[in-house]
C-alpha cells in the first residue's frame, strides 16, 4: 500500500540519489577495508534509513510494506554491507520489539533504533540449532526478578557493532521444540556478554557476523519481550515472515543492478566485429535474467500488498524469498558467463556480487526451508 504516492516518489528518488552518489563510489573501499565509513554511516542516520519501518510515533518514517518493499529494490543496486547494516533496525531486530515488545519496551528501545543511536541485532543461530532452530540450547534461567541467560549465538550480524541483542533462549527445559522458547532484550554492557572475532566469510565484506556468547548475563525481567515466557518462538516466526518479504525485495533490486552493469557491458564488448549483446545465445541468456527479475519484483509486491491488508502472508512471504534469492543467483551466473573472463576478475563488480549474493539463498531461512514452510501451509489449507 503506497499512502501517498508524491511523497513515496521523493523518498525513492532521495534513495536512488544517495545510493548512486553515495553508496556506490564507496563500494570498492568497503570491501577492501571490510567495513562502512564511519562519515557514510553518519549520512544514512541524517536520512532517517535506520528507522524506514519503524512507526512515526518511535521517531521512523514507518513505512507500508509495499513501500519497504520499493525502497529495498533501490537498496539493492550497491553493495549489501549498507542494506545490511540498517537492515536489522528495520527488521529482525527492531520487529520483535515492535509486534510483541511492551509498550515500555517499545517507548524505550524504538526511538534509539530508529535514530541509529543504537544498532540491533537479532540472536536466534546457534552452533547446534541453524534450521532447526526449535532444538535451541540457550538457557534462560529465572533467578528472582532477574533472568540469568547462557549460551553461544552463532553467524549473529551485525553483533561486532550491535548495542542490543534479541535473544531467543529456552525459560522452560521440559516444554518440547520450540514450545519453551522465550524472547528477551540483552544490551552489550551487560556483564558476561562476549562478542566474537568477526568471520571470515565469502563475500559480503562489511557486514560482520560473528558469535555472541552469553555467560549467565543477569537480565532483568522487564526485558522479557511482551513480559510472557515461552512464545518467543511465535515472535521470531512473526519477525522472519516479513523480514523473508524484505530479502526477496532486496535481492530483486540486487538482481536489477546485475543485470544492468551487464546489459551495459554486452553492449560495449565487441567480438567478431560486432557487439556481443547482438548475438542470440546472449540475448537468450539477457532474455531469461530479465522475465525472472520481473516476477521476482511482482512476486514481492503481490505479497507485499496483501500483507499490508492484514493477510496472513507466510506462504507468499516464503515464495516470494526463495523465488527471488534463487533467481538472483541464476542472474549472477549469467552475468559472470556473459563478462567472460572479465567476469571472473576483480576489475568488474559483478565478481564480488557474484560472491555476495550467494548467501541470500541461505539466511532468513535456507531455500529448503522455504520449500517446507510452502508445502506444509499448502497441506494445512486443504485439511
Amino acid at each position: 500500500m503506497i499512502r501517498d504516492n508524491e511523497t513515496h516518489q521523493l523518498l525513492l528518488s532521495t534513495v536512488r540519489a544517495f545510493v548512486r552518489d553515495v553508496l556506490r563510489p564507496h563500494e570498492k573501499e568497503v570491501e577492501e577495508n571490510n567495513e562502512v565509513p564511519e562519515s557514510v554511516v553518519a549520512q544514512m542516520r541524517d536520512l532517517g534509513l535506520f528507522g524506514l519501518t519503524i512507526p512515526e510515533e518511535y521517531g521512523g518514517l514507518g513505512l507500508t510494506m509495499e513501500e519497504e518493499a520499493e525502497v529495498c529494490f533501490e537498496l539493492g543496486r550497491t553493495s549489501p554491507a549498507f542494506r545490511s547494516l540498517i537492515g536489522t533496525n528495520n527488521g529482525i531486530g527492531s520487529q520483535g520489539i515492535l509486534i510483541d515488545g511492551t509498550d515500555e519496551q517499545k517507548s524505550f528501545y524504538l526511538p534509539k533504533l530508529a535514530t541509529g543511536e543504537y544498532l540491533s541485532s537479532f540472536c536466534l543461530t546457534e552452533p547446534d540449532a541453524g534450521s532447526d532452530a526449535g532444538s535451541l540450547k540457550t538457557i534462560a534461567e529465572r533467578d528472582g526478578d532477574d533472568y540469568l541467560i547462557s549460551g553461544t549465538k552463532r553467524f549473529i550480524t551485525n553483533a561486532p557493532y550491535a548495542d542490543i541483542f534479541t535473544v531467543m533462549a529456552r525459560t522452560d527445559r521440559d516444554a518440547p521444540g520450540a514450545k519453551g522458547i522465550s524472547a528477551f532484550i540483552v544490551e552489550r554492557k551487560s556483564d558476561g556478554v562476549t562478542i566474537g572475532k568477526p568471520d571470515h566469510k565469502m563475500g559480503q565484506k562489511g557486514s560482520l557476523t560473528a558469535d555472541v556468547i552469553f555467560d549467565k548475563v543477569r537480565v532483568p525481567a522487564k526485558q522479557l519481550i511482551g513480559g510472557v515466557e515461552n512464545v518467543g518462538f511465535k515472535t521470531a516466526m512473526k519477525v522472519l515472515d516479513k523480514g523473508r518479504l524484505h530479502m526477496a525485495a532486496f535481492a530483486a533490486g540486487v538482481s536489477d543492478r546485475m543485470l544492468e552493469d551487464t546489459l551495459l557491458y554486452a553492449i560495449e564488448r565487441k567480438q567478431f566485429g560486432r557487439p556481443i549483446a547482438s548475438f542470440e545465445l546472449i540475448q537468450g541468456m539477457l532474455a531469461d535474467s530479465k522475465a525472472e527479475l520481473y516476477a521476482a519484483k511482482s512476486m514481492v509486491l503481490d505479497a507485499a500488498r496483501k500483507r499490508d491488508e492484514g493477510q496472513r502472508i507466510s506462504t507468499e512471504a516464503s515464495c516470494a524469498k526463495m523465488f527471488s534469492t534463487e533467481a538472483c543467483g541464476r542472474i549472477a551466473d549469467r552475468c559472470v558467463q556473459i563478462y567472460g573472463g572479465a567476469g571472473y576478475v576483480s576489475d568488474y563488480d559483478i565478481e564480488r556480487f557474484y560472491r555476495d549474493v550467494r548467501l541470500f539463498r541461505i539466511y532468513e531461512g535456507t531455500t529448503q526451508i522455504q520449500q517446507l514452510v510452502i508445502a506444509k501451509n499448502m497441506v494445512k489449507e486443504v485439511s
